[in-house]
């Protein structure tokens, strides 16, 4: 039993160890998803209505009593 555990073990390991990360073409595709998540969130946050509800939110924080 403890033979089987040991063995299954070792293959878990030595399976782990064969990647050895990402190659050049997906840090690329990578790199451009990020770039285009980053242009969307960037367009969503500067938008007239978001931009209305987060003044609206800190104005409401910093007038705030306490």
């Amino acid at each position: 039993m403890m033979r089987k555990v040991m063995d299954r073990v070792r293959k878990l390991v030595s399976g782990a160890r064969a990647d050895r990360g990402m190659t050049t073409s997906e840090y690329a595709v990578g790199t451009i998803a990020a770039c285009a998540f980053a242009a969307v969130l960037y367009k969503v946050v500067t938008s007239a209505p978001v931009m209305a509800q987060l003044q609206s939110l800190l104005k409401s924080a910093l007038d705030a009593k306490f």
